[in-house]
This record gives C-alpha cells, structure tokens and sequence, in this order.
C-alpha cells in the first residue's frame, strides 16, 4: 500500500482490482468492449493538432499564467459556453494533477477537506497528500475548511441546481471555507429540465467569487486527454496564491500545449460535434441497459450511466464481463455506490453497437 510523504497510507490504485474482469471480457469472441475509463476514443480537432505542431519550434520556457491568448481563450469561453462570471484564470497540467496537489498548495495540513459520498478517487488522495482529514459527505460539511463538489457527477451524473449552489456558497461565505467545483463534465448536459451550472454562475454568486474556484478540463469536451490539459478560475486572491504557488513547483502547462488549447476554446462547432456524439451513443446504451434489466440513477449530464441491476456492484462487473463488456464497479468511488457500477459513453461507434448487440442476446 502507497504512503503519503507524512505517513498516511493511500487507498490501494482501485483499477488494479479490475484485472480479472479485464482478462474475462477480453477472452470474448468478438474483442472486449470497455467503458470502464473515461478515455476519449474519437480524433483531436485538425486545428487543435495544427495549432500544436505550429508552436513546437518554441525553445523557451513557457509562462506558467499562460499566454495572454490562452487566458483570454480560457475566460471567453468559459463566459461564452458556460454563462460564468469569470476575471482570473490559471491554467494547469491536467485537472488530476491540480486536484490531487490543491490541499497541499493550499496549506490544508490538520484541516478538514470534504468531498461528495460517491466521488472521483482523487479528492480522497488529495486530502491524505496533503496530511488532511477527509470527509465523506453530501450535505453537512462539518468544519471543512475544504470542500470539494462535482456537477454533473463523475460517476453519478447527478447535477445540482441553482438553489443547491447557492446553499452551498452561503455556507461558505459563513465559515470562510474554500470551494472548490470540479466542472469537467459541464459540457455534457443531457436533460434540458435540468442542466447543469458552475459555481460561478452570477446566478449562484450575485457576482461575489470570494472563496471559489471551478476547475475544468478539455480532456472530454475536446479529446484531449493525452494534451493534459485544464484550468481553474474563480477568486482573484486564490488564482493569484495558487499562481506564485505552481511557478515555484514548476507546475507549467508546456508551451505548445498551451497553443493548442487555444485552438480547442475557440472552436465551438467541434466541441458541439464531440457532445452529440456522446449524445447518440448514450441513447443507444441506455436502451439497451434497460431492456436488459438495468436501472438508470440520475446521469443527467456527464460521460457515463450510473447503473445498478439492485445487486452487489461486482456481481454486475462479473457479468459485464461475461459479454465481454467492462465497465467501473461503483465501489470504486466510495461505500454507497456498492450496487452501482459505472458505464462510460466513450467506446466508438462500432464498439458500443458490439455492447448494445451483446445486452440484447444476454
């Protein structure tokens, strides 16, 4: 088991329990279909593979607050896309990174970080790096002097409303506690009913972004996993300490990176183009889950369905793979997702027509 530099041990890495599964759905006739990660499958935007390419003849060293163009790029589209009252940006080497490393860089040593019940792994690792105390909850923050919130929920795909938003930052602005909203998903909205909303909405902060910070991400909405490529806005003060902080550590977005992510947040029709691919393939596999006997939590927004067949997770994952499909048991991401298990939108075409096919003769 993996320590911490100040002793705490880390949860074992949860992937590594899925090997056996992996190795079943494998075994299948026709190849195994997984949509157990969230890694994009479809091609980089040409313009974003220019744009890369153009700046590799750079031999400088790169800023770490990002060109004048990419923090531009990052705010206009955040306010474009988004509807975020935005005025500091900061961009980052892939939000994983700055998750994992933002309660050490924010001095959370002894404090109390919170995060949702059913939540990504690293705001747990993020809080034991920084020789924090985690807590796992949806509602009563306690003490937190950190808290961490996801809309639309990876993996639930819940997303939380205006109201629930505004709860939130007034709890916020009564104790001085941070928070901080992980927003990668925000691009993926699938219900109209109910779609989802950054914590810098002037609609949940009056215009205040005192004590805020929403952190997004292009690896989904632009492909680009591989580019590590993120950024945080929000609270002038925090983006302005978390700045010094990163040039000290040597956290810099690479130079050409930079460039392309400039193309990504200024090309709106391809990110349009990524969602209804998303859109089509999650139709598809929804049916076919619910046919198959599945049902459907929340998944409101975001890249995967939040499914459970009422039985323990890893019976579900056992027969996934017996189909030769592998998807995230819901254990994963905390003790109450235990009967749910994780399925992402992020197969291509062909492979989540093999998944829809496969459901229906089971």
């Amino acid at each position: 088991m993996a320590r911490t530099p100040l002793g705490q041990s880390l949860p074992d890495f949860p992937w590594n329990s899925l090997a056996g599964a992996k190795k079943k759905a494998q075994a299948h006739p026709d190849g195994i279909v997984d949509l157990s990660v969230g890694n994009p499958v479809d091609p980089v935007a040409p313009g974003v593979q220019l744009a890369l390419s153009s700046a590799a003849e750079a031999p400088g060293y790169p800023q770490t607050q990002g060109t004048s163009e990419l923090r531009e790029a990052i705010a206009s589209a955040l306010r474009r896309r988004y509807h975020m009252d935005v005025d500091r940006v900061l961009p980052v080497v892939g939000t994983k990174e700055a998750i994992a490393w933002l309660p050490t860089l924010l001095g959370m040593r002894g404090e109390t970080v919170a995060f949702p019940s059913v939540a990504y792994p690293t705001y747990e690792v993020g809080a034991l790096l920084a020789g924090a105390t985690p807590l796992r909850v949806d509602e009563d923050f306690q003490d937190a002097s950190l808290v961490f919130i996801n809309s639309p929920s990876n993996p639930t795909g819940r997303v939380a409303g205006v109201e629930e938003l505004r709860r939130i930052v007034a709890w916020a602005r009564s104790t001085g506690a941070i928070i901080a909203s992980d927003e990668c998903y925000m691009g993926l909205g699938w219900n109209d009913d109910n779609p989802p909303v950054s914590i810098l909405d002037p609609r949940v902060t009056d215009g205040d972004n005192t004590g805020l910070i929403a952190m997004h991400s292009l690896s989904k909405s632009a492909n680009m996993a591989s580019y590590r490529a993120g950024f945080f806005a929000g609270d002038n003060d925090l983006i302005a300490e978390l700045l010094e902080l990163r040039k000290h550590a040597g956290l810099i977005v690479p130079g050409p990176i930079q460039a392309a992510m400039v193309a990504a947040l200024d090309d709106d029709p391809t990110e349009a183009l990524q969602r209804q691919r998303y859109a089509a393939r999650r139709a598809e596999l929804m049916q076919a889950l619910i046919k198959a006997g599945f049902t459907i939590d929340h998944s409101d927004a975001g890249l995967y369905l939040w499914a459970t067949r009422g039985e323990d997770c890893r019976e579900t994952i056992d027969w996934l793979a017996s189909l030769g499909i592998l998807a995230a048991p819901g254990d994963f991401y905390g003790p109450s997702g235990a009967q749910h298990v994780r399925i992402g939108l992020n197969g291509t075409d062909e492979r989540v027509r093999a998944a829809v096919e496969r459901l229906a003769s089971a």
